[in-house]
């Protein structure tokens, strides 16, 4: 099978027919061998009836409908297990991404060799209080992963090669950083595509402003989690060493200089008197903290199921 379409979608029935209908006449233009896989995530009005009508008259739509809404990152990992085609393709349910895209990021991934295509909505239809924050978001996202050629991690509309989606896991809210994940995978062969990007022609957007607060966060955790996953305690154990020691510093120089003005008759305050001691014991128990905290986060990696799990490309 040449292409597998993955739709996670949220009360999208009035959408839902007229975008099906653009995808089929795509893939029968350009002799396509697909499978339509739509992801129902805990909608409460009749998308899954369409879903269901449409699935009886073509036998490439297939659908995987939740009993709660789980989020986009769970709909995305659900579909990429059952997804069989040789090109991941995923997009939005809103006809906001366009299936005329398809061809060429197929060619990008089967021709150009390709690990994974961004699509690119240089040309956004959405208001500045969306637009302004995602050039922020986008921009520390390159920062912080190094993937420096692309401007809009977030973008729904990308393609995968097929190994991609097998050997990396999504969960929470890890979608927008599906390219941060594949290169840290081991997936570096990334690169964008320009897309056209239309204005939602039916129902309301499913983000808040909270996606970013809760993106920044993420981006945090994620870049902790692959650099230092397997090896807490070169974090943990790094600063809390450093906080220890200057701590212990500092109370070797307060005892020490309390002892030799005692032996000189010189008069000081007691150490205890001093803000200093206090400032010099909370950096003590803080790099204790730390030290711990790593030595238990190495106690939990090293029983992990995932511990010794590496990403092996070839074998002979």
């Amino acid at each position: 099978m040449n292409i597998s379409i993955v739709i996670p979608l949220l009360n999208e029935e009035e959408s839902l027919p007229e975008l099906i209908g653009w995808i089929e006449k795509v893939m029968i233009a350009n002799g396509f061998s697909y499978e339509l896989i739509f992801v129902d995530d805990g909608s409460t009005d009749n998308s899954w009836k369409v879903i269901e009508a449409l699935s009886a008259k073509n036998q490439n739509i297939k659908g995987i409908k939740f009993r709660r809404n789980y989020g986009k990152s769970a709909a995305l990992n659900v579909a990429f297990e059952a997804a069989l085609g040789d090109v991941i393709i995923t997009m939005d349910g809103d006809l906001q991404d366009s299936p005329d895209e398809i061809p060429e990021l197929y060619k990008m991934i089967m021709v150009d060799g390709l690990d994974l295509v961004s699509g690119w909505k240089k040309k956004r239809y959405d208001p500045l209080s969306k637009t302004i924050p995602t050039k922020l978001f986008n921009w520390a996202t390159r920062k912080a992963s190094g993937i420096n050629n692309l401007h809009d991690f977030n973008c729904g509309l990308k393609a995968y090669k097929k190994d991609v989606v097998k050997n990396i896991e999504v969960y929470g809210e890890m979608h927008r950083y599906i390219p941060v994940i594949a290169k840290w995978a081991g997936f570096k062969k990334i690169e964008e595509k320009e897309v056209q990007h239309y204005e939602r022609k039916y129902g309301k957007t499913k983000f808040g402003f909270e996606r970013f607060v809760n993106g920044f966060l993420d981006l945090m955790s994620i870049t902790f989690v692959s650099k230092f996953g397997k090896r807490p305690m070169h974090v943990f154990g790094f600063f809390g060493s450093l906080s220890f020691l200057f701590g212990g510093a500092i109370s070797l120089y307060l005892i020490c200089e309390k002892v030799y003005k005692s032996f000189n008759a010189i008069p000081t305050r007691d150490v205890t008197d001093q803000p200093l001691f206090y400032l010099a014991l909370v950096a003590m128990i803080i790099g204790t903290q730390l030290f711990l905290a790593g030595f238990l986060g190495e106690l939990i990696s090293r029983n992990s199921v995932s511990r010794n799990h590496y990403q092996i490309e070839k074998t002979i």
